[in-house]
């Protein structure tokens, strides 16, 4: 007999079924027991009244992995509207140990970081588990939107011979007995296979030393990073960033829906144009001094509320941030050279993505390093590839963590990362 899901026991009333998974409750009672068992879809109810066995769930524990054969009868009072009676169990595997905490109440009780030191059972927790299937559905998403747009996904190092970002943190290692670094993003390399596919993404692994202890932070991330060539300017860029959203928050609607019931949440719309405000322009309406060279997080926020006021959206684009704050490979603005053609995307009054248009020409990349007094040799290998014809092109990188704790209200972004690195933890 074929093993089914619990979701599946509807279709199936009248019929002799066989279950596996954990058991996630039970309950003792005079004349009758009841085993929940938890399998990846759901939950489902056993009814055990034979003595014999209602001997050996008795013996059992909590996360116990086990096999049940039954029949299945329709009862509207338990999960799913039907239950599973006259059952067979068969442990598959000896008595689990406990977990430091009860995987059967609606909410975890026990802290974040007692939840993180024990990670492989606190994610069992539908409320944990369900953060993971939205961020499953959204990578979904993004890789079915892009490759219905002609993209190709690549794959790059993760070692790297140089910082990426000019300056930015790294994370060191020995390459063989020479140095090496752990990549802050694929930046260099998703800019060279635009001369190779025009059009390229890549989901993966970043690394950013960077000593942030917040909640919004970590030290290794995913990143849907994005390249298109053959753009006018970082407004081409944009809107494909905004499909590409659209296409993340409908697949997660379709293929999350469960996940996000779990949670009490709705997918947020994304506007047909998402409102856009020049950097100048967004430090009046945070109420920032007009030098003020970055956004803060409360002008984020103040953004963010003025977003869902003034458009009724929770995306905001920020334009124009200033050159002295962009990578040397960012495109200025032709009328206003101080200022990038550069954006960042907040969600919620939270930055979520960072892109713009890139530099393409060889001897603008010579006279962007000689500007920040930067030597071109740690960057010869990526600079040296615009000598040989690049077209104008931009992109995009999304913070994947960040984007599912934006969506789901979650006041930590480790509360939707399966094993958080950051500054503090590289266990479990």
């Amino acid at each position: 007999m074929q093993r089914i899901l619990s979701t599946e026991l509807p279709a199936r009333v009248g019929a002799t079924v066989r279950l596996a998974g954990w058991v996630h409750r039970r309950r003792l009672l005079k004349s009758v027991a009841f085993l929940i068992v938890r399998d990846a879809a759901g939950l489902a109810q056993v009814v055990v009244a034979a003595p014999a066995v209602r001997e050996q769930v008795e013996a059992l524990t909590e996360e116990t992995v086990v096999e049940v054969v039954g029949t299945v009868v329709a009862n509207p009072t338990a999960p799913a509207g039907v239950e599973v009676v006259e059952p067979t169990v068969r442990p598959l595997g000896p008595p689990a140990v406990p977990p430091p905490f009860d995987l059967y109440r609606p909410v975890l009780t026990a802290t974040l970081p007692t939840q993180l030191d024990h990670a492989p059972v606190a994610l069992r927790h539908p409320v944990r588990s369900a953060a993971l299937r939205i961020s499953a559905a959204a990578v979904s998403g993004f890789r079915a939107t892009l490759d219905g747009r002609g993209f190709v996904e690549v794959h790059t190092p993760k070692v790297v011979a140089s910082s990426t970002e000019s300056g930015a943190n790294v994370f060191a290692l020995d390459w063989f007995g020479r140095p090496a670094y752990l990549a802050q993003s694929p930046q260099f390399y998703k800019q060279l296979m635009v001369g190779v596919f025009e059009r390229v993404y890549e989901v993966g692994p970043v690394f950013r030393a960077e000593p942030h202890d917040t909640v919004r932070h970590l030290a290794q991330y995913t990143s849907l990073d994005v390249e298109l060539g053959f753009v006018a300017d970082h407004r081409d860029v944009m809107a494909v960033l905004r499909e590409t959203l659209a296409g993340m928050v409908a697949t997660v609607g379709e293929r999350a829906g469960g996940a996000l019931a779990t949670l009490g949440v709705t997918v947020p719309e994304v506007p047909a144009e998402i409102p856009a405000v020049h950097f100048t322009d967004a430090l009046k309406i945070a109420g920032a001094p007009a030098d003020e060279p970055d956004l803060a997080p409360a002008h984020e926020r103040a953004l963010g509320e003025w977003a869902l006021r003034e458009h009724g959206s929770d995306f905001l684009f920020v334009t124009g941030y200033p050159m002295a704050k962009r990578p040397f490979y960012t495109h200025p603005d032709p009328a206003r050279p101080a200022y990038s053609n550069g954006f960042d995307l907040l969600f919620r009054g939270v930055e979520l993505v960072t892109g713009g248009q890139r530099l393409h020409r060889h001897a603008d990349y010579l006279a962007a390093l000689a500007a920040r007094g930067e030597p071109v040799e740690p960057y010869a290998g990526y600079v040296d590839a615009f000598r040989h014809g690049m077209p104008p092109h931009g992109g995009f990188a999304i913070g994947l963590e960040r984007f599912v704790a934006r969506l789901t209200g979650a006041a930590n972004v480790r509360e939707v990362t399966a094993f958080p690195r950051d500054l503090h933890r590289i266990t479990p």
